[in-house]
């Protein structure tokens, strides 16, 4: 379907002609009409489906169609969990703003406080921020949220993972009348704690289901091979990249010492090779993703920071160095590559360590995931059977038992008349005497 098939108003449907955007995705053909609609939006699809647009254009609609509700309040608010995501919505609809005459701000942790502030008193129509900040601002009454149509939640998952529940509540109660409109978009619906926020922060919700939880990309060919230990893995990783055909690749690691470690090693290696984890400063870490996306680096060795919220549209290889705790993450890690309909290849090493999370894969993931032995550099690992747990009914049965077995205690008999010593008894408790026989 074309977005001039969705009855929007032509100056959106020629801004998005001069992007080169005319087809819609599944996620924007079914969440569009509702949401121009006024209907509150659930939906949970996979990432690369086309989302941000998904949203961002119900909030064109109605603000060039609908006179707003008051003349200083912002009009429309995307929150999303990390500082990168909310930059990057932040471009799209930056870009769709312009077009139309509508001004944007971006207000995130990392940048100047000040700065911001100074923003939000030009009246913005459009606020792109992290839930953590715009709660602070809130809280100094840079602005408020009376006038507030459109609330828009992008990964609230992600958001409740970071532990902004609470920022969340505050930005809702402060924007809580009956003509707010909200959408909700999440990657899983299984959190209990997002369930429950859900009940407060929507009405009477479109529930747009497009894909399960922890479904894959089509595009995207997955390969699993079994690795020893780190240093395994570092001869795998070192062939992949040699063998491979690839624009640009990610490596994922597990902590952020991993990250500069490896990254290190790859240097050394004369690999074109740059790092990022949540110990750069922020600006650091912008500069390592500008530098990335526009082709400076070949490799960004990265932890789950990079998994989320970065549209790198040159990056077709992928490679799990180490596998994620949480099955959504390893989803997200994938989502980097094939993007906008493009092939990607994804690679996973697992070791006796990533068993488990092997295993949940398995679990969770409706595509097969068989792991294999790598054709050139295997290893002596070929998994390893989990036993279950014994339970705590078990674990009495066998205390109970042992106690059974247990020798008795004795004490040595002495004959009263001789004195001399005749063998060991079992020592016998004293009967407890009966209440009428004390009285």
């Amino acid at each position: 379907m074309l977005f001039s098939e969705l009855g929007l108003d032509n100056r959106i449907v020629q801004a998005l002609e001069n992007q080169k955007l005319t087809e819609t995705t599944p996620i924007q053909r079914q969440a569009i009409p509702y949401a121009a609609h006024g209907r509150d939006i659930l939906g949970c699809a996979k990432t690369g489906s086309g989302k941000t647009l998904a949203f961002v254009i119900p909030i064109i609609a109605r603000l060039i169609s609908q006179k707003a509700m008051t003349k200083r309040d912002p009009r429309a608010m995307i929150l999303a969990p990390t500082r990168e995501l909310a930059k990057q919505v932040f471009q799209v609809t930056r870009d769709m703003a312009r077009a139309l005459n509508l001004k944007t701000a971006l207000i995130v942790g990392g940048d100047n406080y000040n700065d911001q502030a100074k923003v939000l008193r030009k009246d913005p129509h459009i606020l792109v921020g992290t839930p953590g900040r715009v709660a602070d601002h809130l809280s100094d009454r840079s602005f408020f949220l009376n006038g507030l149509e459109i609330l828009v939640y992008d990964e609230a998952d992600r958001m409740l993972d970071l532990g902004f529940s609470e920022q969340l509540l505050a930005i809702h109660r402060q924007a809580d009348h009956r003509k707010r409109q909200t959408l909700l978009f999440s990657a899983t619906l299984d959190d209990p704690k997002l369930r429950h926020l859900l009940d407060s922060l929507l009405n009477n919700p479109q529930e747009i289901m497009l894909d399960a939880s922890y479904e894959l990309h089509t595009d995207i060919r997955q390969s699993l091979f079994y690795s020893d230990h780190v240093e395994h893995k570092q001869a795998l990783l070192k062939h992949e990249l040699a063998t491979q055909q690839y624009n640009q690749a990610i490596v994922f690691v597990a902590t952020k010492a991993d990250a500069d470690r490896l990254s290190s090693w790859l240097q050394q290696a004369k690999l074109n090779c740059v790092a990022l984890h949540g110990d750069l400063l922020q600006n650091q870490r912008a500069n390592v993703i500008n530098a990335f996306g526009n082709g400076q680096h070949d490799i960004m060795v990265c932890t789950d920071l990079g998994a989320r919220g970065l549209d790198l549209r040159k990056v077709n290889l992928v490679i799990n160095f180490d596998l994620p705790k949480h099955v959504e993450e390893f989803v997200h890690r994938v989502g980097r590559t094939g993007r906008a309909g493009e092939k990607g290849s994804a690679i996973s090493f697992v070791g006796p360590r990533d068993w488990l999370s092997y295993l949940a894969l398995k679990k969770h993931i409706t595509q097969e995931l068989p792991v294999a032995v790598h054709p050139t550099l295997p290893g002596e690992f070929k998994g390893k059977t989990v036993t279950k747990n014994t339970s705590r009914n078990s674990s009495k049965k066998v205390k109970n038992k042992k106690r059974e077995n247990a020798p008795k205690a004795y004490k040595k008999r002495i004959d009263n008349t001789s004195g001399t010593e005749v063998g060991h008894v079992p020592i016998k408790r004293k009967p407890r005497q009966k209440a009428e026989d004390n009285e």
